[in-house]
């Protein structure tokens, strides 16, 4: 199951920097992840602050 990044991210870019296989990418007001990309190893999770990221 793909992550998805809720509206408590903070656009700082931690979990873009962590994401194995690039699938992050900033939005207009977050972070953004390609579910279609994405392989929910939890890197993001881990990299965020804030607790952003989570499984859909």
């Amino acid at each position: 199951m793909a992550y998805k990044i809720s509206d408590d991210c903070i656009s700082c870019g931690a979990c873009a920097d962590a994401c194995p296989v690039g699938c992050i990418a900033e939005g207009d007001d977050k972070y953004v992840i390609n579910a279609d990309d994405c392989i929910s190893c939890g890197s993001c999770a881990d990299a965020c602050p804030v607790g952003a990221p989570a499984e859909e």
